[in-house]
């Protein structure tokens, strides 16, 4: 049984149709990727599974039950704009929160430390949020929004303003929260993001699905339009090659766009016989290039 599950839900706002008919699965234990452009109706969703509105139309199930009260002890929510209040001490406020998620004061402080210790702050707990760096900031918000060991995590843009140490820190953070069972939907702008944590993804684009499925199924589904290739010295004759598009020259070799598969082997021939071959790799299009293939450059 899904997690969590919507069918066919649909969300207007008067004349405009913010969600129109969005069906998805997130499995017990699964980072379930939802992308889009910015309005595509991303937070709109999110605020449906979390019971802050209401869809029009379809049905969203939580470990197969509709909506209720006591979903919210089950649930956890990173929003894109953090919460925090700024003057009160973390410790009172993650307590708090996890307080209204149904942890007893002293489970909830048991977790509180847990998690600071996780992210190698123990010496935060006292103090005010406004105390604290932007990512550090950030940290905390993660831990109210797991301090109580929800079963169905909302992540939104959870390793914006972090800096490459802390990004990965959260990223094995998310990874065994997947592996203890917690069921994710992760909304992002970072493609590269999606590609390392996400098996199965949605895109958004102005209220309509344009894309589902697994990664890799979809990735088979576009042409393969980029050749990489590195020599130790130069190859000569790479734009006169049948099915080349465009040669650009690199630090290390040669990016090449192909309109023909075919045109792969004819360029390996040609700079086998010109240099010594270093790296040769038929590209398979990044999850980017298909969301901007998908939504459309003006919309990215």
């Amino acid at each position: 049984m899904e997690a969590l599950k919507l069918e066919s839900v649909v969300k207007q706002y008067g004349d405009k149709t913010a969600v129109n008919g969005i069906n998805l699965s997130v499995g017990q234990g699964e980072i379930y990727g939802l992308l889009g452009a910015n309005g595509a109706g991303k937070t709109t969703t999110m605020r449906m599974v979390l019971g802050l509105i209401y869809p029009d139309e379809g049905t969203i199930l939580y470990n197969g039950k509709p909506f209720n009260s006591g979903l919210q002890q089950i649930m956890g929510y990173l929003p894109e704009e953090r919460g925090l209040y700024p003057k009160v001490k973390v410790s009172d406020q993650i307590v708090y929160l996890a307080r209204l998620r149904g942890m007893s004061t002293s489970d909830a402080d048991k977790s509180l430390r847990y998690w600071l210790d996780r992210f190698d702050v123990p010496e935060y707990y006292n103090k005010k949020i406004e105390e604290l760096s932007k990512g550090n900031q950030q940290k905390m918000g993660f831990i109210a929004a797991v301090v109580h060991k929800p079963q169905i995590l909302i992540l939104d843009e959870a390793f914006s303003g972090l800096d490459p140490v802390n990004v990965e820190l959260l990223k094995d953070t998310v990874r065994e929260l997947r592996d203890q069972g917690t069921s994710i939907l992760f909304s992002t702008h970072r493609m590269e993001h999606v590609e390392e944590l996400c098996r199965q993804i949605t895109i958004l684009d102005r209220a309509n699905t344009v894309v589902q499925g697994d990664i890799r199924e979809i990735k088979n589904s576009y042409p393969r339009e980029e050749v990489l290739l590195r020599t130790a010295g130069e190859v000569s004759g790479l734009e006169g090659i049948t099915g080349v598009t465009a040669v650009e020259r690199q630090e290390r070799g040669y990016l090449l766009s192909i309109s023909d598969i075919a045109a792969a082997q004819r360029i390996l021939q040609l700079a086998i016989g010109q240099s010594e071959v270093e790296h040769f790799e038929i590209k398979e299009p990044t999850l980017n290039q298909i969301f901007i293939r998908a939504v459309g450059e003006s919309h990215e």
